[in-house]
């Protein structure tokens, strides 16, 4: 305890230091630089403006008011991070959720790392750090991962040794920003998976994307299953001369309805209709034991 009491009482005093006019740090060469770079400072909030450059968009309301009560119970465990812009005057990096949290409980200071950057080396810095957090929805991910490449001008492989991800993993997170808005909202809200997104992303035309999006919504599809019927929707655009009755000519509808009833019944099943309307159902049984588990499962008894 008195050893945290001592980091707090350095902090205050830093404070005081940095609010001196004639001791205004501007660079990491500025005397008294070293006490106050790299320091954990109270930082006056109203002192403190929203990056510009922050790369989430999406703040949860319910999430951000559990913050504010932990904030409120324990106050702010983990300091911000923040730029010097001017006298007593700063930017946000990274904590924006703790910026917000501690505003909303009416906190006057919050803890905070102090760095002196330009513009671009704090735009790397708030996207890089927020790579890292696990509370990120892919699209988020994505966007900042698109963002390094295009602003920082960064090649994949590059990015690849920054923060620390497999090539392969940047360039799976940046496909997906080739689904359909739709969809990448969907997905940001948590209707569906990244598993889903990137079955989807295999589909050119985003009208098809689309169709099979509500698909998998409106019959609550696997990843397993949208691969399925991802796999059928590619079969028929590859052979588009099989005869009437075939896979490649059935609807979505029938397809997705094969799969359904393939996995509830754990078997084989094939829909064979006229018009996508009246028809017949196949499925295929290994053994009289297993016959008669598909009649239970089909009966109820």
């Amino acid at each position: 305890m008195a050893k945290a009491t001592k980091k707090q009482a350095l902090g205050r005093g830093l404070s005081a230091l940095l609010k001196d006019p004639e001791n205004d740090i501007n660079s990491v060469t500025d005397k008294n630089a070293d006490k106050v770079v790299g320091n954990i400072v109270e930082l006056e909030l109203n002192a403190i403006e929203v990056n510009p450059f922050q790369p989430r968009s999406n703040f949860n309301d319910e999430a951000l008011q559990e913050l504010a009560s932990s904030i409120k119970e324990l106050g702010v465990i983990q300091p911000i991070t923040v730029r010097k812009l001017d006298f007593n005057k700063y930017q946000l990096v990274s904590g924006e959720r703790r910026y917000r949290a501690s505003k909303l409980v009416g906190l006057e200071t919050i803890p905070s790392y102090i760095r002196i950057a330009n513009d671009q080396e704090s735009l790397e810095m708030a996207l890089v750090e927020n790579i890292q957090r696990e509370d990120l929805d892919p699209i988020e991910i994505a966007l900042s991962y698109q963002r390094l490449i295009e602003e920082i001008e960064l090649t994949q492989e590059k990015l690849s040794d920054r923060v620390g991800k497999k090539r392969s993993t940047i360039t799976n997170y940046l496909r997906l920003l080739r689904l359909d808005p739709i969809i990448q909202t969907g997905m940001r809200d948590g209707f569906i998976s990244m598993g889903h997104g990137r079955t989807l992303v295999n589909i050119d035309k985003r009208t098809d994307q689309l169709d099979i999006y509500e698909q998998i919504i409106e019959n609550g599809l696997s990843v397993r299953q949208t691969e399925e019927l991802v796999r059928q929707y590619h079969n028929k655009g590859a052979s588009p001369k099989k005869p009437a009755g075939s896979k490649s000519d059935k609807s979505l509808f029938i397809l997705n309805s094969e799969i359904a009833l393939s996995h509830y019944l754990e078997t084989d099943v094939s829909l064979n209709t006229q018009d996508n309307q009246k028809g017949k159902m196949t499925l295929s049984f290994n053994s009289k034991e297993d016959l008669n588990r598909i009649i239970k499962l089909i009966t109820g008894e």
